[in-house]
């Protein structure tokens, strides 16, 4: 047999084996694809081969071991995603600049009223939307709050939205961080007529690690102070992308430049006790399909998952993701805007009187 048999011959080989080692591995992957697919449902991103397939996939929670006298923290939303090393990298051509910076590619993610469920528990939002939420928020007191576990959530810089990182897209400055996006909100709340806290303190630095338990003190600290709120929304940036590629969430909103917007519920999935998920679940429906009415491309699908990020304290917490690292500040603003043009006259439909003093 001449060189160019054997050389033949053994490529064959070495592909046999390698198609009946993978075998396993393909399966894996093909089972990933499909749920990314249906979960992600994200433009813009496409991989070699034919199949239009998400690059990447939304960072995700990992399924953790609950110590049941513990709260689980939020993990570290920059780690690569899982089994990228078995996709295809996202071809240079399609890495687009935004404000400068290299490897942001924007995408949008289809929402509407559906939901990202990563429980084990079926859920029917044509009938949690029939019922309606249950929260009510008393006329004339404090109503709702807004706070930030992760407050050194930071954007790209881009413009004059310029600061001293203190890792990457974090920063303490509370004017170029999630905290001001904060602001943002509450004040266009506010102006809707509703009664608002906004908790500006830092949470996860210097030290990330308890942010959550430090977070969830906080709340009760003003749950007891104040027992008439009755929405928590915990405000954060979102972080999508690989070590190659970042993505920035953005509306096809008309004449506006906006990243979108995700609402995140947690349950009891985990283990730990939260007899209030389903309550916040149908407040956070109740929210997206209010938004979505106004401004159809500026939500994602709500994601429930199996954590409970101290959602248990009320009936009306929510975690609220505006953007992604890869979006600018400026993008944040205006999606926030956006939120709560929608959001605020919703909320004060939920607004009750306040009883009038028994006559003696």
């Amino acid at each position: 047999m001449g060189p160019a048999r054997r050389l033949a011959a053994l490529g064959l080989t070495a592909v046999c084996l390698y198609l009946l080692w993978g075998a396993g591995a393909a399966k894996e992957l093909s089972g990933y694809v499909a749920r990314s697919v249906e979960a992600g449902r994200m433009k813009n991103v496409t991989v070699s081969g034919g199949e239009e397939l998400p690059a990447v996939k939304e960072t995700e929670a990992p399924e953790v071991a609950v110590a049941a006298a513990a709260e689980t923290e939020k993990p570290a939303e920059e780690e690569p995603v899982a089994m990228e090393e078995l996709l295809e990298a996202q071809p240079a051509a399609a890495v687009m600049d935004s404000g400068g910076s290299e490897g942001i590619l924007p995408t949008t993610i289809e929402g509407g009223l559906s939901i990202k469920n990563e429980t084990r528990y079926v859920v029917d939002v044509g009938q949690i939307l029939l019922q309606g939420p249950s929260v009510t928020l008393p006329e004339g007191e404090p109503q709702i709050l807004i706070m930030h576990t992760h407050g050194s959530e930071a954007y790209t810089q881009a413009g004059l939205d310029r600061y001293e990182p203190n890792d990457a897209n974090r920063t303490a400055d509370t004017a170029f961080n999630i905290i001001r996006v904060g602001d943002e909100l509450a004040s266009l709340l506010e102006a809707g007529g509703l009664n608002v806290l906004h908790d500006r303190e830092i949470y996860d630095y210097p030290s990330y690690t308890g942010s959550y338990t430090r977070s969830g003190e906080a709340v009760e600290a003003y749950l007891e102070q104040y027992p008439s709120l009755a929405v928590v929304i915990d405000l954060h940036r979102d972080a999508l992308g690989s070590d190659d590629v970042i993505y920035k969430t953005m509306a096809e909103e008309e004449g506006v430049c906006a990243s979108q917007v995700m609402i995140l519920v947690g349950s009891d999935d985990s283990g730990l006790e939260h007899p209030n998920w389903r309550s916040n679940l149908a407040l956070a429906l109740y929210l997206q399909q209010a938004v979505d009415v106004k401004h159809p491309t500026l939500m994602r699908p709500v994601s429930l998952v199996r954590e409970r990020y101290n959602q248990h304290l009320t009936g009306g917490s929510m975690i609220v993701e505006v953007g992604s690292s890869g979006n600018t500040l400026q993008e944040a603003l205006a999606a926030i805007r956006l939120f709560a043009d929608a959001a605020a006259p919703a909320l004060a439909q939920l607004v009750v009187p306040a009883e009038e003093p028994a006559e003696e």
